[in-house]
């Protein structure tokens, strides 16, 4: 799952108005989460699709339709299908670094513009494939969509949004992309049902639609004033500024903008000043809620939703039918994040979801623990329902919690001179905690079978306990005030803030 950092000025005295231009210039831009998760979500339905696996992976293809041949948990145990899922997510890692430089040097815009098309070439690969080496190209293709779309996409929302709704906006990113998984999940369901062989192929070029939207998208909103003052056209970006904020007086803002440039241009190396010890808190706590928001269990759970509903023993028509539902949870989920963030506060939302997360995916696990074996399944019908409504209430507390908290706290701690490879840093973490499950998901079934859900449940743990002691509150705080309203307060990182009076840059503490 992603989101996003953000350039953004976010000081709480500049006035702004929440105009048109912003909404819509936001809504196009946050189109690019359709894409990423329509990417999600299509993947399990497609690999539980006969006709893809006959055409593709025929060994899977032979167990799913002799169940006696392996383990319940084994069923999709292989490492060319989950290479199908995974290959997306290690183009994106690797794409991560060339889309931090294209977005400083040609800006938000022209990135976004560079994505969609990486996300229509790719569609059509996919849909038209008639080998593996074809498909994967096609997920390869995506992937560098992925790595331009959340380097730029996050970056552009949080540099137009105002500061008293940036949580909000933030947010968006994060919900198309779960509109994304629960539209592609109905698209499965719809296409599982062909009988001529092509659902598949109609499942993965439907991806165009919001390829088509991200690319349309781009041409059609105004770079951020701070893209623009970056590259030194400042008279162009005062201009959009006076448009998104809907005054004339943009004067404060925009010297702050101007100023903040400056310096950003005279930090040379700027992956080495992210090591320096006063940005070391926000750079740890980046890289931990990208690592602990993979191994909560998430994207295994969306990845393979059907997959996994299928190891229960539910038919393909219900697995599709049980993955449309918990991908309608975790929009709505999404909505409820975007709604109380800016209220009840980011660690509110993060410990009851620790704990919510923790007790559902135990649940789970003794379940299947108790009545799914190697070769018989006597899950029934009431406790497949539990097993649903478990998985359920693990999606939701994640989808308002960890789902947009990982992305939206790191973009608000950063600080402005660290920001830009912090981003990239933590894009890059991301990706790659995400190929690693992708990758590894289905073995790790076979092998551990129910013990899986035991092993997120003590990651959650971990994270909760992570949060109690170490993530700082950001709720209403400026971007710049963070450093002495939030790391110089804190119990622990305090200590790490001896340095930042002798070296930070003066007026960008």
């Amino acid at each position: 799952m992603a989101g996003g950092f953000g350039v953004s000025t976010g000081g709480g005295d500049f006035e702004a108005k929440i105009t048109p231009l912003v909404i819509i210039s936001c809504i196009m831009a946050a189109s690019g989460g359709l894409m990423f998760g329509y990417d999600i979500g299509i993947s399990g339905g497609v690999t539980s699709m006969p006709d893809f696996l006959k055409k593709f992976f025929p060994v899977v293809y032979q167990k799913q339709q002799n169940p006696g041949l392996d383990s319940n948990y084994c069923k999709y145990d292989n490492q060319g299908l989950q290479l199908f899922t995974s290959s997306l997510y290690l183009a994106a890692l690797m794409a991560t670094f060339v889309a931090s430089y294209s977005t400083k040097m040609l800006g938000r815009k022209m990135t976004m513009l560079i994505a969609g098309i990486f996300f229509c070439v790719g569609t059509v690969f996919n849909a038209a494939a008639h080998n593996l080496a074809m498909l994967i190209i096609g997920r390869i293709l995506l992937g560098c969509g992925v790595g331009f779309a959340n380097q730029a996409i996050p970056l552009f929302l949080s540099e137009v949004a105002p500061t008293r709704i940036r949580g909000a906006l933030n947010i968006l990113f994060q919900l198309n992309i779960t509109i994304g998984i629960l539209v592609a999940n109905l698209i499965n369901y719809g296409t599982s049902k062909l009988t001529d062989g092509t659902g598949w192929r109609i499942s993965l070029g439907l991806a165009g639609v919001p390829a088509f939207m991200l690319t349309v998208g781009s041409l059609i909103v105004v770079d951020t004033p701070n893209s623009l003052i970056q590259r030194g056209q400042l008279e162009a970006g005062k201009a959009v500024l006076k448009r998104i904020r809907g005054i004339d007086n943009v004067d404060p803002e925009y010297l702050e903008i101007v100023e903040a440039s400056r310096v950003a241009a005279e930090v040379k190396n700027p992956f080495r000043n992210l090591l320096k010890r006063r940005n070391q808190p926000s750079l740890i706590i980046g890289i931990m809620m990208q690592v602990f928001q993979q191994f909560t269990g998430i994207n295994a759970i969306m990845f393979y939703a059907p997959v996994l509903f299928q190891t229960l023993g539910f038919k393909s028509d219900a697995s599709l039918y049980s993955a449309v539902i918990t991908g309608l949870v975790n929009v709505l989920s999404t909505v409820v994040s975007i709604v109380i963030v800016d209220k009840a506060g980011r660690r509110m939302l993060l410990l009851e979801a620790g704990v919510q997360m923790f007790l559902s995916q135990m649940g789970v696990a003794v379940v299947m623990g108790l009545k799914v074996k190697d070769t018989t399944n006597t899950l029934g019908h009431g406790l497949g329902i539990l097993v649903v409504i478990l998985i359920c209430s693990f999606v939701a507390s994640f989808a308002w919690s960890w789902g947009p908290l990982g992305w939206l706290i790191p973009s608000e701690t950063f600080a402005l001179e660290a920001r830009s490879a912090g981003q990239s840093i933590a894009v890059f973490t991301n990706m790659l905690f995400t190929f690693i499950i992708a990758q590894a998901f289905l073995s790790m079934l076979c092998k551990m079978k129910s013990g899986i859900f035991f092993f997120f449940s003590a990651w959650v743990l971990v994270m909760t306990l992570f949060t109690v002691f170490l993530i700082p509150e950001t709720k209403n705080v400026p971007i710049e005030e963070m450093n002495d309203r939030v790391w110089k307060k804190h119990w622990f990182w305090k200590r790490f803030m001896d340095e930042w009076d002798m070296e930070a840059p003066k007026g960008h503490a």
